[in-house]
């Protein structure tokens, strides 16, 4: 709450017992209200000892859950290509990388991340280090290596299946393995040489398989999806989370579909449109591939804020820069707090555990310099960050890109000019 000394607003509002108060015990939320309400509440326990209550006043600030990041790939984070190859040491590495990611996550205020893509499980392991309390770091939601094709997207990541007794069995592989979060390749994508972002991978039959082994075993499920195709098939086949749905089309160009984002909403899935610090750049110089984030959300769908964070052009430190670039492109600005913690909590499968600053849920939260809700850019001036009630002190976190586009922005395996090459060649000559 506003506590401290001096004169002006903070300091009428703490007087008169309306600065915001949080009591926390251990990992959890006791109360949330106003000052002074929490003092009566303190004062009526009968289980606490007053005197043994730590308090910490943050004057002039805003007390938030903390962020969530749905949309991350942990272990090749600050790497120039989509799996880099370590050699002997391989797992150890993308392990410390993991590691590091995490830490990095949390000095931005991101204190829940879903991990979507890690070869070897390595998410898995830093998650039960972060939960054991042997690094720091943001609950991790893992789901290990992305379920994929043949040599389709991501297929280095080491889960390639063909038929729907692979799909099972590489299903329960993961349950077994300890994930969170099943996620499947439901299209092909930008970092991977031969894998066309527009065409479906898998058959409408394989994914309603693949969700249902999922689901049976208490998992939640995400789908990689750019093209039409594959987002429709995703969503029918009952994919709790969708990233990307960007809606490429074969042309070279997002072609929004009104009626399939009725469908999304009805649905009820979660969708992150990966919406990256420099979009707005980018689309300023190509609308031609433009994540329709305003008119997925104007048609109900629930959008949360992901940046595939970890690929090439995306770190971890920019999460913020994400979130300003999300309301550039449309989004309300209460609307991409929404989907920075409560919506996000849920869109990662914890809601009533995160994103809320309420009794009962995990002590997640950050206090920053301003009201986000007059100017997201203080979410940049944290006072605190706290991860399941035990306070952080953020690393010094340098470098923080500047907002604009690359030459090539699409990423090393296909570059924008050579989509749209290979788009009118395949005008010209459908047999290619």
């Amino acid at each position: 709450g506003p506590h401290g000394e001096g004169s002006g607003p903070a300091e009428d509002a703490r007087r008169a017992g309306r600065g915001g108060a949080v009591i926390l015990h251990r990992k959890r939320i006791l109360f949330v209200g106003t000052a002074a309400e929490a003092e009566a509440h303190l004062s009526s326990r009968a289980d606490l000892a007053i005197t043994d209550v730590e308090r910490l006043d943050l004057p002039g600030s805003t007390l938030m859950p903390g962020l969530i990041e749905t949309h991350d790939h942990l272990p090749t984070s600050g790497t120039a290509v989509e799996y880099p190859d370590y050699g002997a040491h391989e797992v150890a590495r993308l392990t410390l990388n993991a590691a590091r990611s995490a830490r990095e996550l949390l000095s931005v205020g991101v204190t829940s991340a879903q991990s979507l893509g890690a070869r070897h499980y390595v998410d898995v392991a830093v998650r039960d280090a972060v939960d054991n309390g042997d690094v720091r770091g943001p609950r991790i939601i893992a789901s290990g290596p992305q379920i994929t094709t043949t040599g389709g997207h991501s297929y280095h990541a080491g889960a390639e299946v063909d038929s729907l007794e692979q799909i099972r069995h590489e299903v329960r592989h993961h349950h077994k393995m300890g994930v969170d979060t099943i996620k499947v390749m439901a299209t092909g994508g930008f970092m991977t040489g031969g894998s066309a972002p527009w065409f479906a991978q898998f058959g409408q039959d394989e994914l309603e398989v693949l969700f249902a082994e999922a689901h049976r075993l208490g998992r939640w499920t995400a789908a990689h999806a750019h093209g039409t195709q594959g987002i429709e098939r995703a969503v029918r086949a009952g994919v709790d989370f969708v990233a990307h749905a960007s809606f490429v089309t074969a042309h070279g160009r997002s072609e929004f579909d009104a009626a399939l984002a009725d469908e999304m909403a009805r649905a009820g899935v979660y969708v992150e449109c990966t919406i990256t610090a420099d979009m707005p750049q980018m689309l300023r110089r190509d609308e031609s591939y433009a994540p329709p984030a305003r008119q997925l959300w104007e048609h109900g769908v629930r959008i949360v804020a992901g940046h595939d964070a970890g690929i090439p052009g995306s770190p971890q430190r920019a999460y913020v820069g994400g979130l300003q670039a999300l309301e550039e492109v449309g989004l309300p600005r209460n609307e991409v707090l929404l989907a920075a913690t409560s919506r996000a909590a849920a869109g990662i499968g914890r809601a009533g555990v995160a994103g809320v600053l309420a009794a009962g849920f995990e002590a997640d939260f950050i206090a920053v310099a301003g009201d986000p809700r007059q100017d997201l850019s203080v979410l940049h001036n944290l006072r605190l960050v706290a991860a399941r009630g035990r306070e952080f002190r953020p690393d010094r976190v340098e470098g923080l890109p500047a907002r604009e586009v690359p030459a090539e922005p699409i990423g090393p395996a296909v570059t924008l000019a050579e989509w749209r090459e290979r788009s009118a060649r395949l005008a010209r000559h459908p047999e290619v």
